[in-house]
């Protein structure tokens, strides 16, 4: 991420739900610095509440970043993400927080197909000036405008293996459809949980912590993203998710 800010020449756009790592903030105010011009879009609310999110508004107002809150229309916007330069695409499973990034298992994907930065780009844009987004890419998944038949779908698409994190695989649809691809042969491996009722079994993380969504789906494509196979991220609140191809 640092690597990712000090290269930047042109632009930033970053979506925050949580920053609490001062290096990301002084990269981010160095590339204000040498003319970047930085935007990011911090969430209307969080666990940490109002007084948390004003700090770090001000700190960012501070360190030149044009700053705007997301709209209060969802539950939450707990999306990560960040596009350098118009040119790169990165999408995370975890905040910008150090108990994501060192202490929990998440990951994080950089991509760099026009096509999907520009998508990327529309999401920005649309969320700032708190106007509907009508998804344009089939790879960008986005909660709720899409994120639930794309899964959905992604799901249904398995022949021979899904192996899935997760850290509460719990919406009933979700879990009939993975449960109806156990029946149908395919080898579903869940780290996480799921639903205290389902029939679809889950490992616990052997870690002291599990902070990322990803389904690797028959070793050849993925998902990794924000949300998680609750009703909740599905339909309540937006995320970002992307699929993978390149295997």
């Amino acid at each position: 991420l640092l690597t990712a800010i000090d290269k930047a020449r042109k632009s930033i756009d970053i979506v925050i739900f949580r920053l609490d790592i001062k290096e990301i903030i002084d990269e981010l105010a160095a590339a204000v610095t040498r003319g970047v011009a930085v935007r990011a879009l911090i969430a209307h609310t969080n666990k940490g509440g109002e007084k948390a999110l004003r700090k770090l508004e001000t700190r960012l107002l501070d360190a030149g970043v044009t700053v705007s809150r997301t709209a209060d229309e969802l539950v939450r916007y707990h999306g990560k993400m960040m596009i350098v330069d118009g040119k790169q695409l990165h999408v995370q499973g975890f905040n910008f927080t150090w108990i994501d990034i060192d202490k929990s298992r998440s990951f994080g994907a950089v991509a760099t197909a026009p096509a999907l930065v520009k998508e990327g780009l529309r999401l920005f844009q649309a969320d700032c000036d708190r106007q509907p987004y009508e998804s344009g890419s089939q790879r960008l998944v986005v909660s709720p405008e899409n994120a639930r038949p794309r899964l959905a779908d992604f799901i249904k698409g398995a022949r021979r293996q899904l192996l899935i994190y997760d850290a509460n695989v719990s919406d009933p649809r979700m879990l009939r459809l993975l449960a109806d691809r156990v029946a149908s042969g395919v080898d579903v491996r869940i780290i996480g949980k799921v639903g205290a009722r389902s029939t679809v079994k889950a490992e616990k993380y052997p870690g002291k912590r599990l902070h990322v969504r990803a389904i690797m789906r028959d070793r050849q494509r993925a998902f990794l993203g924000s949300q998680s196979l609750r009703s909740l991220e599905l339909d309540r609140r937006r995320e970002i998710g992307i699929f993978i191809h390149e295997r």
